[in-house]
């Protein structure tokens, strides 16, 4: 006898997935490869994503986490700094040891790093809100001498704040933070220091703003909400809070349909689902395909805005032919 599936609706979220600091990245990573040859070394995870990082290993990339865990004998190999961004000292170490190093930072995390040193010139002690031992965070502290900087994570922090010049301050802030959280950080330490001098251009960047406001829009009125992204994905754990915090009963951050606790889903109708900005699209394929094996399903797509960005490559790697392969790997695929 054939038992009928229950009903469910999914509100898929667009824009998810890939952004185009990540998809610029994972690009260069793959193109050194075509281009140089195994192994092209990258130092930290290129992006936040254990299956992005997975097939970029089997196509010969080697992860490492410092410039001296490369050995002596391939110092003329590429390598590549990842897309959170780096230290200024990162660059002159390689260029020290004489290596070939390819720079994957994000043009928009180059942005937030120009706007630190640009407050820093004008005499500024910067203020940068993030989160600790993020790499992006620890890249753009580096762009700065020792000291130029402090961190700010929460708004009870903001109180308890020793500057050197009240009159002096200027802000940037990590480009993956919760949209609202940060706005609250912001008010409070204008609230504090009425001479903060803001970047000259919003530092949080159009992905995570625009992830957060397509999930916004689909989380009221679901009862469970995943988000496909690594647990060290900041971008992606702000989507699992934003979800939460606009109407989603329940939500949960996975890297694969593997890890859905289906008990969790047990008698749901509406289903909410959106992915981080370094999480590949074949997973998002992978946990709805999982769902209309338990479900019939229908799709509801909840869409804010479509995006053109588009971040090229350096000139060096531009002609590097693909093979149809390499490009459905880019597009999300393996």
């Amino acid at each position: 006898m054939t038992v009928s599936k229950p009903f469910l609706t999914i509100r898929l979220c667009e824009p998810r997935g890939f952004c185009a600091g990540v998809d610029r990245a994972i690009q260069i990573v793959v193109l050194a490869l075509k281009k140089y040859g195994a192994p092209v070394y990258v130092r930290h995870e290129i992006v936040h994503n254990k299956f992005v990082v997975d097939g970029l290993r089997e196509r010969g990339a080697v992860f490492v986490r410092e410039l001296s865990d490369i050995p002596p004998e391939h110092k003329d190999r590429p390598v590549v700094f990842s897309a959170h961004g780096v230290a200024k000292s990162v660059p002159a170490a390689a260029e020290a040891r004489d290596m070939f190093y390819l720079d994957a930072t994000c043009p928009l995390v180059s942005k937030v790093h120009k706007q630190a040193m640009r407050h820093e010139r004008l005499g500024r002690h910067v203020l940068l809100i993030g989160h600790a031992d993020h790499p992006e965070v620890i890249g753009t502290m580096g762009q700065l001498p020792p000291g130029a900087v402090t961190l700010v994570e929460t708004v009870e922090q903001v109180a308890a704040l020793a500057v050197p010049d009240e009159a002096n301050l200027g802000y940037v802030t990590q480009t993956t933070l919760s949209v609202d959280d940060t706005a609250d950080i912001v008010a409070a330490l204008e609230g504090r220091f009425p001479a903060l001098t803001a970047p000259s251009s919003e530092s949080i960047c159009y992905a995570t703003t625009n992830r957060q406001e397509a999930v916004k829009m689909a989380a009221r009125g679901t009862e469970m909400f995943l988000i496909v992204g690594a647990p060290n994905s900041s971008n992606s754990r702000r989507l699992v809070e934003v979800a939460k915090r606009h109407g989603a009963k329940d939500a949960m951050l996975v890297q694969r349909a593997s890890e859905i606790d289906w008990r969790r889903v047990d008698g749901v109708e509406r289903v909410g689902i959106s992915a981080g900005a370094s999480a590949p699209e074949i997973v998002v394929e992978e946990i709805i395909d999982a769902f209309r094996e338990r479900f019939e399903v229908k799709l509801d797509i909840a869409l804010t805005v479509r995006e053109t960005e588009n971040f090229p490559v350096m000139r060096d790697l531009r002609d590097t032919e693909l093979t149809g392969a390499d490009m459905a790997f880019l597009n999300g695929g393996r």
